[in-house]
């Protein structure tokens, strides 16, 4: 690969980290173990976040990884904006469990910014995986 690319992860360790991203998340979010309410939610959104930089950097294996990790970042911030946007269609399918897993129900500003963190450590784990590969 030339400077301004990089060499993907192997189709079975990208899809062992997106899969494992959403059990953590999934269990973080919805599992009733007793785990701290911040815990279930800042969980929850970090590994959302995370998913989406995985899957992102999974679609995309050339790119440099600030560049995945700023569309992966703007995917994120683009679905938590779109929570303001209101309509009874949307509503009906927010309250469902794939609208509560992919879109959410409420905005929150808090929730970019730890999207935000969540893709700059995925991103750095990122580098030590396809250091490693």
């Amino acid at each position: 690969p030339d400077s301004e690319t990089m060499v993907g992860r192997s189709v079975g360790r990208s899809a062992a980290v997106i899969l494992a991203t959403m059990a953590v998340g999934l269990a973080v979010r919805f599992a009733r173990v007793g785990l701290p309410a911040f815990v279930v939610k800042w969980g929850g959104s970090t590994m959302w976040a995370l998913m989406i930089y995985w899957i992102v950097s999974t679609i995309l294996p050339r790119w440099r990884l600030w560049k995945a990790g700023l569309l992966s970042g703007a995917v994120a911030t683009a679905v938590e904006v779109f929570k303001l946007y209101r309509s009874p269609d949307v509503d009906a399918f927010r309250h469902t469990l794939a609208g509560i897993i992919l879109v959410g129900r409420h905005f929150s500003g808090w929730d970019i910014l730890a999207y935000w963190v969540a893709i700059a450590v995925g991103m750095l784990l990122d580098a030590r995986l396809r250091g490693s590969a």
